[in-house]
């Protein structure tokens, strides 16, 4: 396979057959196994451990997707025009950036632990578990690993000129490959990586994000009524009788 052929395997086709993937594979998913449409959870399983990396890593992934959104999607001269020029963009995005990864990191690197040192856990592990776990944690470490390499430690690599109008030629329906032609290997994996679990997310636990409970901010109050309320003229009942001794008088009647 030539390079061009490579090129637009992995910088056009990849991504658009993952998306169709996503989509339709969460609209079967919905229709046909919508008892399955759940984060399995296994807290009842184990607590402690849970306790501390669920909320690390969701709360760390929140802010890797902020930080991905602003930088893919928002073109860099929308941000100069309100006033965040190139060096306050790459001081924010790194400080904030390695503080999220090393959020997200610390929790999935306690969630896959736990998963695979407590034995009601690790039994009630899918295969399709043990998939989304590899490419999410490659996603994770192949994104860490750019930052790194080039953000924190390197001069900087400036991806909002490659790699963001890539992804916006997909968006707007005119690919261009040749965008992601020089970029740095690190950067490419991650992109691939982050594709290939795009295509894997409706079948596997990931669907519950879809599945946030966003009605029970709007729903209407639930009114209870006592049934006490039926009765209050009553003289309320004892709950228990206390035990006395019988009364002889009665007794010699019998």
């Amino acid at each position: 396979m030539n390079g061009d052929a490579l090129s637009i395997l992995l910088w056009v086709a990849l991504p658009y057959a993952a998306f169709a993937t996503f989509v339709v594979g969460h609209v079967w998913r919905h229709r046909y196994d919508k008892f399955g449409w759940t984060t399995r959870s296994s807290q009842v399983y184990e607590n402690r451990l849970l306790r501390w990396g669920s909320p690390m890593f969701h709360l760390g992934i929140l802010f890797v997707i902020a930080g991905h959104f602003v930088g893919l999607i928002i073109p860099r001269e929308w941000l100069y025009a309100i006033g965040i020029d190139e060096h306050m963009y790459h001081i924010g995005a790194t400080v904030l950036g390695t503080a999220a990864a090393v959020l997200t990191i610390a929790g999935i690197v306690i969630l896959i632990y736990r998963r695979r040192t407590v034995g009601t856990v690790f039994l009630a592990t899918t295969a399709m578990d043990k998939v989304m776990y590899v490419f999410l944690g490659a996603t994770i470490a192949f994104g860490t690993a750019a930052t790194v390499m080039y953000q924190v430690l390197g001069p900087g690599y400036e991806y909002r000129g490659t790699i963001g109008p890539w992804f916006r030629s997909l968006i707007f329906l005119q690919p261009q490959p040749e965008l992601m032609a020089d970029v740095p290997l690190a950067f490419q994996l991650h992109v691939v990586t982050a594709t290939l679990l795009f295509a894997l997310w409706p079948f596997t636990r990931l669907v519950h994000v879809f599945s946030a409970p966003i009605g029970y901010l709007f729903r209407p109050y639930i009114v209870y009524r006592s049934r006490d309320d039926q009765r209050s003229n009553r003289k309320p009942r004892r709950g228990w009788e206390p035990i006395e001794q019988p009364d002889p008088k009665k007794l010699t009647r019998l």
